[in-house]
């Protein structure tokens, strides 16, 4: 089910979208500027360390500085190696999963990357096991390896995603001798082996990184200095693009900027879009003592949220209305909720909560990253939940760094969140969102969602997990742990001295800052 609200593409006099970039905008002049590029973005930064962060901010920074045994080439679903000489599984069991390090990688202190840093990045992801970090991209994980330049995984069970979650932010290596075992480390450096030096780095602020002049993988570009500069509302990166403060935005800009790019665009302004995954979803907490314990709350919440009113209404059409859990243009997808509530009906969700004898209005807390966005989209939800009679609304917003804690401790009964997805297999949509011990951290759980997602594992073949999704997908929408909300498109601007911008992202959370480079 697609939205009929259209953001405006681009094809002007000084703006550009990806197909239509002459090789001249590509290739760097042979009078190279050396100060370095200004990125603008409001992805911040929660950890430098990979065992303590999952979130798109922190894993396009490890993209960079860090390198993972295998990576992914834009628009390539099938992962590369990187730190890696090569990988494959052994036999066909799909349990035992072997790579070969190269013999020529150094980490950034000037240290050998040894097999040994590889088993030891990955046992202390599971032995922290952060709040906001990665370790429950792994719950088939259970045993590292090391003999020489040989890492060998041993799996619970049958997992043809595991490549996929090797090349994420997930399985960036560390050094075994500077990194804490069963801690964070803490502070402003790192010690990677990645295509960039983080050479300085003030959070929430900036991060000003270099070519890595040692680095060895399957970056082959040179790259460009580059200098991050993090915002913590999308109004701020606007207003900084305006004030020509940076060259490159990516991540947030606001929808009203956005949706009037064809009217108002800057002479010498780049525009590229492409697909993306992005979704955002409504997420309930089921813990004991908030009243999203009982299904009958959540269901009612699904059959009253209007999302094309979201989609106009906050977001100006630059988004359109998601359906269910795994988005479009993903193996599997399908419109589950809609088929469960295909419009707003307050009898229906009146009736939910008077057979489950729950007395009305029902109050409970909605949290959200503070944003003027985020706000206008939990305004309105709060508008269109309390028009019904049933709900009374507390809206929360919270700075992102803290809110990601927040809620992961239980501090909202219900809390929007985005999700980009950190491999293209529509398994990064099931486990990591809704499976026990999820990344979501909202204290759900369920026998039945857990075995369709180890079913999707079992293929390596990913089209034959196709049933096993759309079932995955109806069993989400009949218990609802949440509410998908919207998919939206990636928007990347770049002045017109910057070349390479249009490659900066494929939609997933890789950012390739060694594409930047001056005109």
């Amino acid at each position: 089910m697609r939205s009929t609200v259209r953001l405006r593409v681009l094809i002007t006099c000084g703006v550009l979208v990806a197909a239509g970039v002459g090789g001249w905008q590509l290739l760097p002049s042979d009078e190279v500027r050396a100060d370095p590029i200004a990125i603008g973005t409001t992805d911040e930064v929660t950890a430098l360390d990979p065992a303590g962060a999952y979130d798109v901010g922190s894993w396009a920074m490890y993209s960079n500085i860090y390198q993972s045994l295998l990576t992914f080439k834009p628009g390539i679903p099938t992962p590369v190696p990187d730190a890696a000489e090569s990988c494959r599984f052994n036999g066909t069991g799909l349990t035992t999963y072997e790579c070969t390090l190269r013999d020529d990688l150094t980490f950034s202190n000037g240290r050998k990357v040894t097999g040994e840093d590889v088993r030891f990045s990955f046992e202390r992801i599971l032995a922290i096991k952060s709040d906001v970090g990665p370790s429950s991209l792994f719950p088939t994980l259970k045993s590292v390896v090391s003999e020489g330049r040989k890492v060998t995984f041993h799996l619970r069970g049958r997992d043809a995603t595991f490549p996929l979650k090797l090349a994420t932010g997930a399985g960036s290596i560390v050094d075994h001798s500077t990194y804490p075992a069963k801690s964070l480390r803490t502070g402003g450096t790192v010690d990677g082996s990645g295509p960039y030096l983080l050479k300085e780095y003030h959070p929430g602020r900036t991060a000003t990184l270099e070519p890595n002049p040692h680095y060895r993988g399957a970056v082959t570009r040179a790259g460009h200095p580059v200098e991050v500069k993090y915002f913590k509302e999308s109004a701020e990166l606007a207003a900084a693009w305006k004030a020509g403060q940076v060259d490159v935005t990516h991540r947030q800009m606001p929808p009203d900027f956005l949706n009037k790019l064809g009217d108002e665009t800057q002479s010498g302004t780049r525009v590229t879009e492409a697909a993306s995954a992005e979704t955002r979803n409504l997420y309930f907490n089921v813990r004991s003592g908030s009243v999203m314990t009982e299904k009958a709350v959540r269901q009612a919440i699904a059959a009253l949220v209007d999302r094309p009113a979201i989609a106009t209404g906050p977001y100006k059409g630059t988004v359109e209305p998601l359906y269910s859990i795994i988005p479009q243009g993903f193996n599997g997808h399908s419109t589950a909720f809609y088929d469960t509530d295909p419009e707003p009906d307050v009898a229906k969700a009146t009736r939910l909560l008077r057979e489950a004898g729950i007395t009305t209005p029902v109050r409970f807390t909605l949290g959200h990253r503070k944003d003027a966005t985020y706000a206008a989209e939990a305004a309105e939800l709060k508008k269109q939940l309390e028009e019904s009679g049933l709900f009374e609304v507390e809206v929360k917003p919270v700075v992102w760094t803290e809110f990601q804690k927040e809620y992961a401790k239980g501090a909202f009964d219900a809390y929007t969140v985005g999700w980009l997805p950190d491999f293209p297999d529509s398994d990064n949509f099931a486990g990591p969102l809704v499976g026990t011990d999820n990344t979501m951290h909202n204290g759900y759980s369920s026998a039945t969602i857990d075995s369709l997602v180890a079913e999707t594992q079992q293929y390596s073949d990913r089209q034959e997990a196709t049933a096993h999704f759309k079932a995955f997908q109806t069993e989400v929408a009949k218990d609802v742990p949440l509410v998908p909300l919207w998919q939206k498109k990636d928007f990347v601007l770049s002045t017109e001295a910057v070349a390479g911008s249009q490659y900066l992202t494929d939609g997933t959370g890789i950012w390739r800052l060694w594409e930047l480079g001056w005109i």
